[in-house]
């Protein structure tokens, strides 16, 4: 059965990129009927006011749950080897000291390094896989994937640290952990509001990351803010989507046209209400301009929030015979919310 969930009073899905403009949030609030309301995707706008601006739009004691279709988490084996047995304690460290080059892509080779993994900086022709596996000592380039990117069923995602490639995820993944996630993390003013939820004071407020922090039920039962990973093309299989036909593209607006009954019909099964704004999108399939993907793939990572939320997804996590979730996975690799555990 799947994992009960207290309901988030907002649920928001932020389709990202390492491009501003093309960075778009769709928005689902509770409304009092029992019910989201679905809006249609607006621009994500300044990100150190992101998490702010969510938060505004709730209760003091609210919960708000926060999707980033880029990875939350670090490849098991590369963390081995950098000595890292907590990705959410080493997040704030990256970018200095030690770890001052993290973020910095390495412009040749022999620059990657344990503490600079990203690579290449200037993708060119002649540069290999091969030369990322050898300089951070893997055995192949799958020791370079988390668990949640090998799925059944659909193609790899992408390795975080390597940037070649029109589905490359890690440019992304630098911007949100450096300029989003990792700042709203720190500071004292964090520590306090820990402390005070500690002592079930409803008007405190924090962040929390999925699955690192706890099993979902518990982070949205609190007032606060959750993020979660997720991955759009993950959830065109779960609502049966037929952008996943290989012969179709999210970049046409065509093929995004196509899955608009279906979505719909979602939305309604679900005693989901659209505003008048985003059923227009889903029926013009988000339009003919360039930002159409980025607005498609905004409300379908919604809704595959929204499927877990609702309950007919299991949030995911692997678990062992005895049910505890498992440790590699809530500490270092994290997970991509409602991905089957097989």
């Amino acid at each position: 059965m799947p994992e009960t969930t207290c309901t988030p009073a907002l649920v928001a899905h932020a389709d990202w990129s390492k491009v501003p403009r093309k960075r778009w949030c769709a928005v689902a609030t509770f409304a009092a009927g029992g019910h989201y309301r679905l809006e249609a995707p607006k621009p994500v706008g300044d990100v150190t006011t992101y998490f702010r601006r969510l938060r505004q739009r709730v209760d003091t004691g609210a919960a708000v749950l926060a999707g980033f279709d880029f990875p939350i988490g670090l490849p098991v084996r590369y963390a081995r080897k950098a000595g890292i047995s907590d990705f959410r304690a080493v997040l704030p460290a990256f970018g200095r000291d030690r770890w001052r080059d993290f973020y910095d892509p390495a412009p040749t080779q022999s620059a990657i390094s344990i503490t600079q993994p990203f690579y290449p900086q200037h993708p060119k022709r002649g540069t290999k896989r091969e030369d990322l596996v050898q300089a951070l000592e893997m055995r192949t380039f799958d020791d370079l994937l988390r668990r949640c990117d090998i799925r059944a069923g659909r193609a790899k995602a992408a390795a975080t640290f390597w940037l070649v490639g029109g589905n490359q995820v890690g440019k992304a993944a630098i911007t949100g952990w450096r300029d989003l996630i990792a700042p709203a993390m720190g500071g004292e003013r964090l520590a306090t509001a820990v402390e005070a939820v500690d002592r079930k004071d409803s008007k405190a407020s924090t962040l929390s990351i999925w699955p690192f922090d706890g099993a979902l039920i518990h982070l949205l039962s609190r007032p606060g803010v959750v993020v979660a990973e997720t991955y759009p093309g993950e959830v065109y299989h779960h609502l049966g989507l037929e952008i996943v036909d290989g012969k179709r593209s999210k970049r046409r607006q065509s093929d995004r046209k196509a899955d608009a009954f279906t979505i719909q019909n979602w939305a309604q099964a679900n005693h989901i209400q659209l505003t008048d704004a985003l059923r227009n999108d889903i029926v013009h399939g988000f339009g003919s301009k360039e930002d159409g993907e980025d607005r498609f793939d905004a409300v379908v990572g919604l809704l595959g929030m929204l499927n877990v939320v609702l309950g007919h997804r299991e949030p995911g996590v692997p678990e062992d015979e005895s049910g505890v979730p498992d440790d590699e996975i809530t500490r270092v690799e994290g997970w991509i919310l409602g991905q089957h555990a097989d």
